[in-house]
């Protein structure tokens, strides 16, 4: 089946979910201190009070640096066993990561504080700290991070549009990270904040498969 491709009223959906008048779109709210509470949130913290005092443009690169290990987490089994299997001592860790971050060229701040996190055998969090350090930026610049899915990659015209809707429903500035699943068929999945709208086909022929089942 070909991926039902993005359409108007699925960006207007969205944003009628946000503003809480459309029940077609599964939204759900929750707390947003959850995102920087627990270990990964203080260590979050931590790093964020360090590296405010040195202005914008380490924030930026300090986000940066824990956006990439991120991504590597997710990219790579190999990286994601290292940081998570409890097999490594912190030494391995510390040393494979310390190649790794010298040959990215992070900052030093970053280097030392992954070094820690290492020490400290926390590095199985370390995604969870990237997530909770973008979300005390975001809250400092009155900035929410949308992450969107769909089917398709978005081309420029609708991301402008999306972000402008979004913008407009939420009373923040938006940033997007968009991912592309064709399993979700067409439509959108938002994650914006505290709340999550899933307006794809996937979950709506799910519901629909439910219902009928029920009906028997």
């Amino acid at each position: 089946m070909q991926p039902i491709l993005l359409s108007r009223a699925s960006i207007n959906l969205v944003a009628s979910a946000l503003r809480g008048t459309n029940r077609q779109a599964r939204a759900y709210v929750a707390d947003d201190d959850s995102l920087v509470s627990g270990a990964a949130g203080r260590y979050a913290t931590a790093l964020f009070d360090l590296v405010a005092e040195q202005g914008p443009a380490a924030i930026d690169k300090v986000a940066g640096d824990l956006g990439s290990l991120e991504a590597l987490i997710k990219q790579s089994p190999d990286f994601e066993r290292l940081v998570r299997s409890p097999v490594f001592s912190s030494d391995d860790q510390s040393r494979a990561l310390s190649a790794i971050m010298d040959k990215a060229g992070f900052a030093s701040l970053t280097v030392n504080f992954i070094k820690l996190v290492a020490r400290n055998r926390r590095l199985f969090v370390l995604g969870d700290i990237a997530k909770s350090f973008r979300t005390l930026v975001a809250r400092m610049r009155n900035e929410v991070t949308a992450e969107v899915t769909s089917a398709h990659p978005l081309n420029d015209a609708q991301m402008a549009e999306l972000r402008d809707t979004l913008k407009a429903s939420l009373g923040q500035e938006v940033r997007i990270a968009t991912h592309v699943d064709p399993s979700i068929l067409g439509g959108l999945i938002v994650k914006a904040g505290s709340r999550m709208i899933d307006s794809s086909i996937k979950t709506k022929l799910n519901s629909l498969k439910f219902a009928m089942k029920e009906v028997r």
